[in-house]
């Protein structure tokens, strides 16, 4: 295998008045055809009332989520902060299984070219049956000890990535934040600078970076994926961030003080649920961790690409482990999270939302029908697609180095797919989820990557 120097991926997040002022015309757009459609369907006053208080409910909560998201700041620190922060041992956490060479070589390269460099970095082998990795190896052994980076590379018996974080762990005993990361992670060039600035506030205990796709080109579904996944965190994980309650970090990067991992080293190894071994959901178990000792954010100027699901079976398996990985957090979210701290209500919101959008949409297409002969306009169509472009403008705030505006753009127009596969196939598959969650195994890469690395992306031409 010839290695060569890959291209540079960098992304940045741009705020811009535009994007704001386009998410208030289409939410208003969005009230406006609601409007009209139950105008359009001349539900006399005792239906309305029937849904008065849901829709009422619901509209708040949205209210609270769009003002909460557009709180959230990336953190700067001052000069002399930033050289405490230097200080700080940075210690990159690297589980490898059966990844593409390919793809973790891109990662390697990343870490060598941060403006802040990790003061070490620890990869472990998981007992990969596809790979031993010989040729990156012996690369990143020698182009980490050019740049003056401490390295150590384990092959250890498999089982599972929780452990191979511990052996990193165990290997590092002077490291002050863990930074997370997966094999194929390739993080943006000030990816460990940005993400450290939020630990000069003593609360924060853990901050989460920003995941973006480094296949979104790929085909449709990784389209898809990448703008509803990017939406979600630039949304959803933005307005936790603004009371410092993000609840899941992502496993393509995540920092957290190393006290946080190293205290609950024993239970992140051995957690059970209904007599079963959890072998996934570990990113979202560090950031509970975190939570019972102060603040969980989220910095957006902190980027990092990964490798998106370009198949449908490996798309399903990786929702459903979150799935059921979701369930199993909340249940212990209420059993130890403390109802002083705003991730409990943030919590209990998103559960509440989940199900009465689940009871209204129920309620409009088969009580209204079946029981008062009432159906919904066609025009209500429009309310989910103009939400969804609304919200989806945060995904156009981020800049690719290897993607222009205009293909960007066009991802954004498919919104209504990622509405229409949310609605439906997501639906049923995050309800599926929740009653299997007993089913702990992690189910994939048995057989080696599932995604390949043919052709490093390169940066479009200014």
């Amino acid at each position: 295998m010839t290695i060569k120097r890959t291209p540079v991926l960098a992304a940045r997040q741009h705020r811009s008045a535009t994007v704001f002022m386009g998410i208030i015309v289409l939410i208003l757009a969005s009230g406006w055809t609601a409007q009209h459609a139950l105008s359009a369907a001349r539900w006399d006053a005792e239906v309305t009332g029937r849904l008065s208080y849901v829709w009422l409910t619901l509209f708040v909560i949205f209210l609270i989520q769009t003002l909460l998201y557009h709180l959230e700041r990336p953190r700067r620190v001052t000069d002399r902060v930033a050289r405490q922060l230097d200080a700080l041992h940075v210690a990159i956490l690297m589980p490898v299984y059966n990844e593409d060479p390919g793809y973790l070589r891109l990662g390697l390269e990343s870490f060598l070219r941060q403006t802040r460099l990790p003061d070490s970095v620890h990869i472990v082998d998981d007992g990969s049956t596809t790979s031993e990795y010989a040729e990156v190896r012996e690369w990143w052994q020698r182009a980490a000890a050019q740049r003056g980076v401490s390295t150590t590379w384990q092959r250890v018996t498999n089982q599972g990535k929780r452990h191979a974080q511990a052996h990193g762990v165990r290997a590092s005993p002077e490291a002050q934040i863990y930074v997370t990361v997966d094999s194929d992670s390739c993080l943006a060039p000030n990816a460990i600078q940005e993400i450290l600035a939020p630990f000069a506030r003593p609360r924060v205990q853990s901050a989460a970076g920003i995941v973006i796709a480094t296949n979104n080109r790929a085909n449709l579904l990784a389209r898809i994926t990448d703008l509803w996944f990017v939406t979600s965190q630039l949304v959803d994980r933005s307005g936790q961030s603004a009371v410092g309650a993000v609840m899941v970090n992502s496993g393509p990067l995540a920092a957290y003080r190393a006290e946080v991992v190293r205290d609950n080293l024993g239970s992140y190894l051995g957690e059970t649920f209904m007599g079963n071994t959890v072998m996934f959901s570990d990113d979202s178990l560090l950031t509970l961790y975190a939570q019972e000792r102060g603040l969980t954010v989220q910095q957006p100027s902190a980027i990092v690409f990964t490798a998106m699901p370009e198949k449908w079976s490996h798309f399903t398996r990786m929702y459903l482990r979150w799935m059921r990985g979701s369930t199993i957090r909340s249940v212990w979210r209420m059993r130890y999270l403390s109802p002083a701290r705003p991730a409990f209500w943030l919590h209990l919101m998103r559960w509440f939302q989940m199900v009465m959008t689940q009871v209204v949409t129920v309620w409009l297409l088969v009580v209204e029908p079946v029981a008062y002969d009432n159906l919904p306009p066609l025009s209500m169509v429009w309310v989910p697609f103009l939400l969804g472009w609304a919200l989806g403008l945060r995904y156009l705030s981020i800049i690719r180095s290897d993607e222009r505006i205009r293909s960007r753009a066009l991802t954004w127009v498919m919104m209504p797919l990622a509405i229409v596969m949310a609605w439906t196939v997501l639906r049923w598959l995050r309800w599926y989820g929740i009653f299997t969650c007993a089913r702990t195994g992690w189910n994939t890469r048995q057989n080696g990557a599932e995604v390949a690395l043919d052709t490093p992306p390169a940066p479009v031409a200014a």
